[in-house]
């Protein structure tokens, strides 16, 4: 039995079945939250979300958009960059650490998971469509990109209907905290920081989620951050 102040392996093997078994369950849950009438509640659901926004006067998306819509390669470059923003710097952050062995690689990729798991329960029991799905707002994607998120073959790989929470911010919030924490370079750990706002910022303006969204995967973040900072003292 491990002491708590043994370290930690780094197996190659672990962490690719932690991955994977994570993914497989993401898939799971998805194919749960489209069975039957799954995307008539997730359209319901959007339109509760746009309703509280309205109501609190944060249903700032639109607005947001109408800056942006009429520089087409800044919305390019917005749609790469939620393609490819966090898998390129969380995933090859992590692998960073674990190249260098760092100590508290376990910690925040139990952060990432931790995220990820939290927000299942939401995605299952309340499956919400994205912004883009709306009538008054734009598919960037699709619209300047070419890219159709909703066709049968991209569709089978991701949720379509997991807006809320949003694991984009979630996973970001943890990354720059991770970065702030681990880095050895005194500039990356103060522009650290900046990465949830540029995060959020992205799927704002790209109508894949809401405000709402952004604020629950924030707080969904800090809780993964908390619960794995106390699993390990």
């Amino acid at each position: 039995m491990k002491r708590r102040d043994e370290p930690e392996r780094f197996s190659w093997k672990r962490e690719v079945t932690i991955g994977l078994g994570f993914y497989a369950l993401y898939l799971v849950v998805r194919n749960l939250a489209l069975a039957g009438d799954g995307r008539e509640r997730a359209e319901r659901n959007a339109g509760r979300v746009v309703a509280l926004e309205r109501r609190l006067g944060i249903h700032v998306e639109p607005e947001l958009q109408r800056v942006v819509l009429p520089h087409r390669r800044l919305i390019a470059g917005l749609n790469l960059a939620y393609a490819t923003l966090n898998v390129g710097l969380s995933v090859g952050w992590l692998m960073r650490l674990f190249h260098r062995r760092d100590p508290q690689f376990h910690r925040f990729r139990r952060a990432v998971v931790a995220g990820g798991l939290g927000a299942q329960p939401v995605f299952l029991l309340f499956p919400v469509a994205p912004p883009r799905k709306l009538d008054h707002l734009t598919d960037t994607i699709l619209d300047v990109s070419g890219v159709d998120l909703d066709s049968a073959l991209i569709s089978r790989l991701y949720h379509p209907l997991a807006a809320l929470p949003s694991i984009h911010v979630t996973i970001a919030v943890v990354t720059a905290e991770g970065i702030r924490a681990t880095s050895r370079n005194q500039a990356v750990k103060a522009l650290a920081p900046l990465y949830p706002p540029l995060v959020a910022a992205v799927v704002l303006l790209t109508a894949n989620h809401y405000v709402v969204d952004v604020v629950a995967g924030t707080v969904l973040g800090r809780l993964a951050l908390r619960v794995t900072r106390r699993s390990r003292r």
